[in-house]
């Protein structure tokens, strides 16, 4: 994982995203929020799973399908599988440790 931080790379919204190998934060003292990072790690995996590329080309089907059927971004967006499976176990700094393989199909 290599750590950026800058303000210019990201939305208002988001506080941080994961582009395999690197993960941007908005400001530096979110590099000493070990569960914010441990989201972001997750996400790393998840990229690493899918190759990354195929990890992209996932996300942006689902935030699709999932817009189409709520009509509204910020829902569509938690409700990714990737999404549910990083916010749920964020909490949980062993989560990586023991996740099994492919972990967010249960998300789905």
């Amino acid at each position: 994982m290599i750590l950026i931080v800058s303000k210019r790379l990201l939305s208002g919204r988001f506080k941080g995203i994961s582009l395999w190998p690197f993960v941007i934060l908005q400001n530096k003292q979110l590099t000493n929020d070990d569960f914010f990072l441990n989201h972001e790690k997750i996400h790393l995996r998840q990229q690493l799973e899918l190759l990354v590329l195929f990890f992209y080309v996932w996300y942006a089907i689902e935030f699709f399908v999932r817009y189409l059927a709520c009509r509204n971004g910020m829902l569509a967006y938690r409700n990714i599988s990737f999404e549910r499976e990083a916010y749920r176990r964020e909490n949980d700094l062993d989560y990586l440790k023991n996740r099994p393989l492919w972990a967010f199909w249960k998300f789905l």
